[in-house]
């Protein structure tokens, strides 16, 4: 698996500072999370995005313009309990649609009247792999590095004990 891979050889070799990891050609699908938490609980601040087929169109109707296109973001912790964020643009996941949880006509980009944002965002993402890939087919991008920081305990401080994302 391709994800699999590149998470393996960034802890094999990891960078000094930062570096920008492109997979082009590839289909990653299923929890980005998963791969983001991985290089977190080992130390480093990780941004992983993937494009899908085009899936999601304008809220008000129109072509299907972008993938799902989640989006993956991983902060280590002193603490040892990473916050991950793990999201798509659409207001259910085309795996929800598969398993007949949803049905097509939900696959709408997320927040309701605000969905405009949403299918925003989703676009920015497709682009920026599409960029970096060559836009002639799926791929990834991956964003790795060392923190200079660690702001993870002072949220959980402000946020007095409520469930944060990644939290189980």
């Amino acid at each position: 698996m391709t994800l699999a891979a590149i998470v393996e050889a960034q802890l094999a070799d990891p960078p000094e500072r930062a570096r920008v990891i492109v997979a082009a050609h590839c289909f990653p699908t299923g929890m980005l999370g998963y791969w983001v938490r991985q290089l977190a609980e080992r130390g480093f601040v990780a941004a992983l995005t993937a494009t899908s087929p085009a899936r999601l169109g304008p809220p008000q109707g129109g072509p299907k313009l972008a993938g799902t296109n989640p989006l993956a973001i991983a902060i280590p912790s002193s603490d040892a309990r990473p916050i991950v964020a793990d999201v798509s643009m659409g207001a259910v996941t085309y795996g929800d649609v598969l398993t007949g949880a949803a049905s097509a006509e939900e696959l709408v980009p997320f927040g309701g009247e605000q969905a405009h944002k949403a299918l925003a965002l989703a676009l920015g993402l497709q682009l920026l792999v599409d960029a970096l890939t060559g836009a002639d087919g799926y791929g990834a991008v991956l964003f790795l590095a060392r923190p200079e920081g660690d702001p993870v305990p002072v949220l959980r401080e402000l946020a007095g004990g409520l469930r944060l994302p990644g939290d189980s």
